[in-house]
C-alpha cells in the first residue's frame, strides 16, 4: 500500500517537478556563461586598470564592496569568495537567492500540501477510510521526498555541467590557471543542498500534520522561513544579532565551503564566545532537522484527531 501511495503522489507531482528542474538546470547553465563573461572581460579590465595604479585585486574588490555593496558580498557567500576567481564564482550559483527560494518554494509547497493540504480538500476522510495506517501515509510522503529531492539537486547538477560544457570556462588564476573547470568539482555541494530541501520539508511536514487549513500552514511555513533567510543575512551585517544565526537553516547549508575547500563544517566558536572552536557538520545537522521534522509529524498525526470536514 505504501508503494501504491508513493505512486499517486508522484503522479500529483510530476508537472511540478519537471518545471523546478527544467529551471533549475536553465539557471545554472546560465549562470556559467554569466560567470565567463564576469571573469573573461569585466574582471581583466578591473586587474589592467587597477595594476597601472598599483591597486591589489583584494584592494579592488573592498572598494567595490565598500559600504552598501557588503549584502552583495553576502549574497555570494562571504568574505572568502573573490570576484578574480573563477571558480569561486561558479559556486555562487549554488547560493544565489534565486535558487534558494526554487528550492524552499518547492520543499514549503509540497510538505504543506502534503497532509493538511487532503484534510482541506476533504480527501484525507476517504484515503484513511482504505486499510491504511496513517504511519504509512507520512512515510509515503518521506519515499517522495528521497526520491524528489535527488532529481532536483541533479538537475542542479546538469545545468552546472551544460553550462561548463557549452561555454568551457577556465580557471584565470590560482594553480589550475589556464585549465577547463571540471563538473564533477560541484559534485560534493549537491549533499548540502539536498540537506537543505530535506530539512525545511521536514520542518513543514510537522506543520502539515498539526494543521487545519492549508493556507494557514503554507503562511506560518513561508514566515518562519523568511525570518530564519532575515536572521542569517543580516547576522552577517550587524554583529549584535550573528549569534542567532545557528538557529537557522541557512547558517549550516555549506555549498560553497564543499566546492572550494572539500568541508561542510561550520565552527560556531565564530558566533558564539565558546573559547574555542566546536565544528559542526552542516548536512548532518540539516538531515536531523529533517529526521526530527519528520519524527514530529509522525508522533502528531498519529495521536490528532481529525476534525469533520467543513
Amino acid at each position: 500500500m505504501t508503494g501504491t501511495l508513493v505512486r499517486k503522489f508522484l503522479r500529483d507531482l510530476r508537472v511540478s517537478l519537471l518545471v523546478l528542474a527544467l529551471l533549475l538546470l536553465a539557471f545554472e547553465c546560465l549562470w556559467a556563461k554569466i560567470t565567463d563573461r564576469i571573469s573573461n572581460d569585466l574582471m581583466p579590465q578591473l586587474k589592467w586598470l587597477g595594476m597601472g595604479q598599483n591597486v591589489t585585486p583584494e584592494e579592488i574588490e573592498n572598494t567595490i564592496f565598500a559600504g552598501p555593496g557588503r549584502i552583495i558580498k553576502v549574497f555570494m557567500g562571504g568574505e572568502e569568495i573573490s570576484l578574480f576567481r573563477v571558480t569561486d564564482m561558479l559556486s555562487v550559483g549554488c547560493v544565489e537567492p534565486l535558487v534558494i527560494v526554487m528550492l524552499c518554494v518547492w520543499a514549503i509547497g509540497r510538505a504543506a500540501g502534503a497532509i493538511v493540504g487532503e484534510l482541506d480538500r476533504g480527501t484525507l476522510e476517504l484515503l484513511l477510510a482504505q486499510p491504511v495506517a496513517r504511519s504509512r501515509l507520512v512515510l509515503a510522503h518521506l519515499c517522495v521526498d528521497l526520491l524528489t529531492i535527488p532529481v532536483l539537486c541533479l538537475s542542479l547538477w546538469a545545468g552546472s555541467w551544460l553550462g561548463l560544457t557549452l561555454v568551457g570556462v577556465k580557471e584565470l588564476t590560482g594553480p589550475g590557471e589556464g585549465a577547463l573547470i571540471s563538473p564533477w568539482v560541484f559534485g560534493p555541494a549537491l549533499g548540502s543542498v539536498a540537506a537543505l530541501l530535506f530539512a525545511v520539508s521536514g520542518y513543514t511536514m510537522w506543520l502539515s500534520a498539526a494543521g487545519r487549513f492549508r493556507g494557514r500552514v503554507l503562511g506560518v511555513a513561508v514566515f518562519v522561513t523568511l525570518l530564519q533567510f532575515l536572521v542569517h543575512v543580516v547576522g552577517q551585517l550587524w554583529d549584535a544579532v550573528a549569534f542567532l544565526r545557528p538557529f537557522t537553516v541557512f547558517y549550516y547549508y555549506q555549498p560553497q565551503a564543499l566546492i572550494l575547500h572539500g568541508r561542510g563544517t561550520v565552527d560556531l566558536a565564530r558566533v558564539w564566545p565558546l573559547g574555542r572552536p566546536l565544528l559542526v557538520n552542516g548536512v548532518v545537522v540539516l538531515a536531523a532537522v529533517g529526521a526530527v521534522g519528520y519524527g514530529l509529524a509522525l508522533w502528531t498525526f498519529c495521536r490528532r484527531d481529525l476534525p469533520a470536514p467543513l
